[in-house]
């Protein structure tokens, strides 16, 4: 199985540092494309020197007809080599850039899918997607365009300042008097335009975030005719972008004309006194004609460097950036001291169990404490909020319990790995969700063995869904929508349910799972599932008292505490929540019963009148 290398070492605390480390596997290559811009900068530079010994040797030279042609083919030769290494070092500087970014990508995938269920509950999708995408691809152009252009500056300056040495000491050092501006200006640029990139970018996450939210709930913006209130929203966030992305283009459009006037003028200075030299003849007309072309090639890099120095700032906010995510811990899946040897049998003690959502000062639990025997079905019923789902979510260790005990087959929960106990839990969450797969892809997702057709009926007929698949034409190989839109919340629901029914979990979590069905179906699930249940531990949470009716033990919560255990006959027995929530069920559903016999049987309701 492909595993992502480990980049947990770009994390340091210097950036560049991390950098560093982020190139690890490429830095060959990289060093591979510097060299050969070295080697391009050195003929580019050798091209001037020929030129100069062209025009003071050559020109006017009784043999020039002779040696004129071995002088064209030297400049052909040097504009060859030069193209030849700039090529290379472009194929290089490219292999480097994709090669990395490759790799960061796979890594932040593989970390996204390992960040624990409290990092998850806060971030937002559309900022991860922002991180991992464009973050990721301003890095690329980094290592792509800006790392390896330093590199040719730096090339190009070195080589060509030594030529102007050899051809001229005090006009090397005349072309390289602006230098402390350019440097100056550009680390202002530099501080300024970081600020102004990281806030862009906070806000194209925050867009992203709009739009993503949208599409993802298109049928109810749609169901409520809000297009209108979406448009506006948008607008707003994308007002927003676009301001701070002008303020950044204005630094960057500030600053070219800036270092072009001072490279300029640096120029303009460095070429008139060559000229004064040579009319005064203290250079020669070849020697002039190579420094015009040299001095070129000094002054771009130094203004190129600027450019890259401010541009740099964007690579380095992006990697910040990407860091971030980096940065947050994985969850542990192996992390435990305890393996059995087979399947566990179910048996649960909770023990003055209480939980709090880190930076909340309130506990969501407190005080839980139950016992359940292998086999046994539970039932967790109370108000929105009462912690029902929180309670369900301790078991395959989403969130670690803060205070108490929760034993597993008499050995504390914490001991398990996470692995381990995901393997024998199976849940069907509150809000199906399906992949834009195959509902056959969609059933057997998670299953991690070889599944034959027949079981996966069986697994179908269970959860009450098997008819529904063969009424599509493609039946199990129908292709469904984008998180399932093309099945109802119903059918959804059931091919979840299948899911986890072929999984065959010893602990089976029922998070209000039947909250999309209506009474028919929801009967038929139960009853399809009644046989599987057999052996196995069901934690089930609902909201309708029928739901629970039949379960071996029923907890009451309300506010994190449970306020009523016991059987249905036990409770319905006793005042508290439990009889009130069952009497106003019942009378509801009497009234609609009989609202619905009196829209069926109109003598009847003539009778009434």
């Amino acid at each position: 199985m492909y595993q992502p290398e480990d980049l947990s070492k770009i994390i340091a605390k210097n950036k560049f540092q991390g950098i560093w480390s982020l190139m690890s596997g490429f830095r060959t290559a990289y060093a591979g494309a510097n060299l050969s811009l070295g080697f391009s900068a050195l003929f580019k530079t050798s091209t001037f020197l020929l030129l100069r010994y062209f025009a003071d040797q050559v020109v006017g030279s009784p043999t020039a007809s002779r040696i004129l042609p071995w002088i064209a083919l030297g400049f052909i030769a040097l504009a060859a080599l030069e193209g030849s290494f700039t090529y290379l070092s472009g194929r290089l500087a490219a292999y480097t850039a994709e090669g990395i970014t490759q790799k960061l990508r796979d890594y932040l995938y593989d970390h996204i899918q390992h960040l624990n269920f409290a990092y998850h509950s806060q971030a937002k999708t559309g900022d991860l997607i922002e991180r991992v995408t464009s973050d990721v691809d301003a890095l690329r152009r980094f290592f792509a365009e800006q790392a390896i252009g330093v590199g040719r500056i730096v090339f190009l300056f070195v080589v060509n300042f030594t030529a102007l040495m050899y051809l001229n000491r005090f006009l090397a050092l005349i072309s390289i008097s602006a230098m402390p501006l350019i440097l100056s200006a550009s680390l202002f640029f530099f501080r300024k335009v970081t600020k102004a990139y990281e806030a862009y970018q906070e806000q194209e996450a925050v867009l992203t975030t709009t739009l993503q939210e949208n599409l993802s709930g298109v049928r109810v913006v749609k169901a409520f005719a809000r297009q209108d209130y979406e448009k506006e929203k948008f607008d707003k966030e994308n007002w927003q972008k676009f301001i701070l992305g002008r303020k950044l283009m204005a630094m960057h459009s500030l600053f070219w004309p800036v270092s072009d006037i001072i490279c300029a003028t640096q120029m303009l200075a460095g070429l008139t006194i060559a000229a004064i030299m040579t009319i005064n003849g203290t250079i020669t007309v070849g020697t002039y004609v190579a420094y015009a072309g040299l001095v070129v090639w000094l002054i771009w890099p130094l203004r190129n460097l600027g450019r890259l120095i401010v541009q740099t700032s964007t690579g380095l906010v992006s990697f910040g950036r990407v860091r971030d995510i980096i940065k947050e811990n994985r969850e542990p899946l192996d992390q435990g001291d305890y393996q059995p040897l087979g399947e566990v049998r179910g048996e649960l003690v909770f023990d003055g169990v209480c939980f709090e959502y880190a930076g909340d000062e309130d506990p969501v639990l407190q005080d839980i404490s139950f016992n359940v025997k292998p086999g046994q079905t539970i039932a967790l019923l109370g108000l929105t909020g009462s912690g029902k789902t929180t309670l369900v979510n301790l078991l395959p260790r989403f969130y670690e319990y803060t205070c108490g005990s929760i034993k597993l087959d008499g050995v504390e929960l914490s001991r398990y790995t996470r692995r381990f106990l995901r393997s024998q839990i199976g849940i069907v969450e509150q809000e199906p969700f399906l992949f834009s797969r195959t509902i056959r892809d969609n059933i057997l997702y998670g299953v991690g063995r070889e599944v034959e057709h027949a079981e996966l009926e069986t697994a179908a007929r269970a959860a009450a869904i098997h008819d529904a698949v063969l009424a599509f034409p493609e039946r199990y190989d129908t292709l469904v929508g984008e998180r399932g839109v093309t099945l109802s919340g119903g059918q959804m629901q059931r091919v979840t349910i299948a899911r986890t029914i072929l999984r065959e979990p010893r602990i089976l979590i029922l998070d209000d799972s039947t909250s999309s069905v209506d009474y028919e179906t929801e009967s038929e699930i139960r009853g399809a599932l009644e046989n599987l249940m057999v052996g196995r531990t069901t934690f089930i949470i609902a909201h309708r008292i029928q739901s629970v009716m039949d379960a071996d033990l029923i907890l009451v919560l309300d506010k994190g505490r449970i306020v009523q255990k016991g059987t249905h006959a036990q409770l319905i027995e006793v005042e508290g929540v439990y009889r009130q929530i069952f009497d106003i069920q019942t009378r509801i559903e009497g009234e609609l019963k009989q609202e619905i016999e009196l829209a069926e049987n109109p003598v009847l309701t003539e009778s009434l009148d």
